[in-house]
């Protein structure tokens, strides 16, 4: 293999880099920042396209080594956050939790490689400027093979425009993707070369048209793409107990019938203080702090219920909650009865099996119960996260067993169950199934009203995943044309609206619950029917693509 030029090596790991900027990092991204994916592949383009050093274009090898030079880094950077999760709250010692980290790295930076291989195929056969414009879609082909062959769809490239009014409208008919598929689109288009006759007119009708293009993206930002608040119906109160978890949980550790009141307590006493917006991005009006009066004192737990609610919902906790324990049964039941609303609790499920050693099998489940407090169903997870839930290949990764102490290892569900009381249907989702998108959008097809997640962020810390985990959860919001209600252990606990605009949140790390208004949506997006139609299409052209460039190869050989 002929070697590559530093140059074209430099750009690729620019290009690594520049692609981690327009996600969160520490905190939720400032809006200047996701500018960056405009301009994050561009450098990545251009190494594949470029020539080497004697002057022909590359091969697919060295597409692909390029490629996964750039997915490498930009997974260790995104993804980063795997470390503080493996030693600070998993138990490894730090060398093991960082080699964890270069593995999924190096593994899923496969990826990368496979669209830059992709890339230099399509410019042996179609030439530099037909290869740009089969980016985009091959760009999209990959983002679904993640989906659907490694299953982690984390932080498509689309994700980084979730706050962008106008781009936004696409992610009803195409869902994420076809964010991702414009983004990759502006970056080619950098790079082609548009051969124009020079004559009298032709610089003014160019800049005229920029300036119009311009213009109009910028009335469509005021007129088109900001969307109208509309009026909300309901109330619900969402539970944030702000439990350690894991090896970071050194405390004394309270009983269960103590967990049990002090969510019982925050159920009816909800704060009287929340965000209106997302935490900490304190550079944005539209982040600020209200207070209600009431007239009973919320800090005595003697106070009656003043504040009427028509659900609560308590988040995916380390709390030792178990739906066989009668006392748990017995505190949710009273706690709805009392609420005279129904709750939607996350705990662990247990479901006799003779084939187990124990005579059981454990779920990761979200109990329903009904407002006189029957248990009315349940969901149990279907997605469980590798090394928090269950160990993957248990045989070669033996020393990540201290992971599961705190969770224990789970059976994953089999179907997704929704929940219906008074006249409205519930569809829930725990922790990070909310990345699967195709998925998500079967509750609203079973006739969900509103979507609820239950989440235990308290596993990523103080990084850049809590933020990222909150992103894609907005979009499941515009993708689904629903509210979103979200409660987690340690935050981010908020109120989504269809629009994927945080309408309330309660702030991260603290022991509250807050009351939020939302509202019961009926319709269907074409996403929410038809799914990544989008992208099959999008994998389709690169596959079409991708067979003519072998097709002639074979042919000249």
């Amino acid at each position: 293999m002929r070697l590559i030029s530093p140059r074209l090596w430099a750009a690729a790991a620019l290009s690594g880099v520049l692609q981690v900027l327009p996600f969160p990092i520490a905190g939720p991204t400032p809006l200047w920042r996701t500018t960056f994916c405009w301009i994050a592949l561009l450098p990545l383009f251009w190494a594949l396209l470029g020539n080497s050093k004697a002057g022909n274009p590359l091969t697919v090898r060295q597409g692909a080594a390029l490629g996964y030079l750039c997915g490498f880094l930009w997974y260790m950077g995104n993804c980063y956050w795997i470390y503080q999760t493996m030693y600070l709250y998993g138990g490894l010692a730090k060398p093991i939790a960082a080699g964890i980290l270069v593995l999924f790295s190096l593994y899923l930076g496969l990826y990368h490689a496979l669209f830059g291989a992709f890339v230099a195929a399509f410019r042996v056969r179609f030439g530099r400027q037909g290869a740009l414009l089969l980016v985009p879609f091959a760009w999209v082909a990959v983002e679904l093979a993640r989906a659907r062959i490694t299953g982690l769809p984390w932080d498509l490239l689309g994700m980084a425009q979730v706050d962008n009014p106008l781009l936004i409208r696409l992610a009803a008919i195409t869902g994420a993707y076809g964010l991702s598929f414009v983004i990759a689109a502006v970056n080619a288009l950098f790079l082609v070369r548009i051969r124009i006759r020079e004559r009298r007119f032709t610089r003014p009708i160019l800049t005229s048209t920029g300036v119009t293009i311009l213009v109009l993206y910028v009335l469509g930002l005021r007129f088109i793409a900001t969307p109208k608040s509309e009026p909300t119906t309901a109330t619900a109160t969402l539970v944030q107990e702000n439990i350690e978890v894991g090896a970071a949980n050194t405390g004394p550790q309270p009983t269960t019938r103590q967990y049990l009141e002090s969510f019982s307590y925050l159920s009816l006493h909800p704060s009287a203080t929340l965000l209106l917006g997302i935490p900490e991005l304190v550079s944005t009006p539209s982040v600020r702090i209200i207070r209600r009066s009431d007239s009973t004192d919320e800090t005595d737990p003697r106070s009656p219920v003043t504040i009427p609610t028509d659900l609560i919902v308590w988040p995916e906790s380390p709390a030792p909650f178990e739906d066989t324990d009668p006392e748990f049964r017995a505190a949710i039941s009273s706690l709805a009865r009392t609420a005279q609303a129904p709750v939607i609790a996350g705990n662990i499920g247990f479901e006799p099996s003779a084939s187990t050693k124990s005579g059981y099998i454990p779920y990761n489940r979200a109990s329903f119960v009904t407002p006189d407090g029957t248990f009315a169903g349940h969901y149990d997870k279907m997605h469980l996260v590798p090394f928090g839930e269950y160990v993957p290949y248990k045989e070669l990764f033996f020393f990540a067993k201290n992971l599961l102490n705190e969770v224990g290892t789970f059976e994953p569900g089999t179907r997704r169950s929704v929940f219906t009381t008074g006249g409205h249907t519930y569809g829930t989702f725990i922790c990070y199934e909310s990345i699967f998108a195709d998925e998500i959008r079967d509750y609203a097809k079973q006739g969900a009203d509103v979507l609820i997640n239950i989440s235990n962020d308290g596993w990523y810390g103080d990084t850049s995943a809590p933020w990222q985990h909150l992103n894609m959860v907005r979009m499941r919001a515009i993708e689904n044309h629903r509210w979103v209600l979200r409660a987690t252990n340690t935050g981010i606990t908020a109120a989504i609206d269809p629009f994927g605009r945080v309408r309330a949140a309660a702030p991260r790390h603290s022991r509250t619950s807050i009351r939020v208004h939302f509202a019961y949506e009926h319709d269907l997006t074409f996403y929410s029917t038809y799914g990544d139609l989008f992208a099959y299409t999008c994998a389709l052209v690169t596959a079409l693509g991708l067979a003519f460039s072998l097709h002639r190869r074979f042919a000249v050989n």
